[in-house]
């Protein structure tokens, strides 16, 4: 068995409070990973029902905004991320 914590932990960052330093974690660490990143040979549905699945996650984390800036920050090319896909990463990225 393979220790996955490293992995984990960059394509699904621990958010800190900037008050308090303290770990802020959503949801996507624990519980509904697997809707967060794509599969392979996905279909084109089964994107667009999971990335919606991710979105409705996001919608209610706390820590969504932190993650949309890292996301973006970093350029990560793939996953839902802060409630954004890649493409709309891609697209907020090529007006600014």
């Amino acid at each position: 068995m393979t220790d996955n914590s490293r992995t984990d932990a960059l394509l699904h960052p621990r958010m800190l409070d900037a008050r308090h330093d303290a770990p802020l974690d959503g949801p996507c660490r624990s519980g509904a990973r697997d809707v967060f990143e794509p599969a392979v040979n996905e279909r084109a549905e089964a994107v667009r029902e999971r990335e919606e699945a991710a979105k409705a996650v996001c919608h209610r984390c706390p820590v969504r905004l932190p993650c949309r800036r890292h996301a973006l920050a970093d350029r990560i090319p793939h996953g839902v991320r802060g409630g954004l896909t890649p493409d709309e990463r891609h697209l907020l990225l090529a007006n600014t």
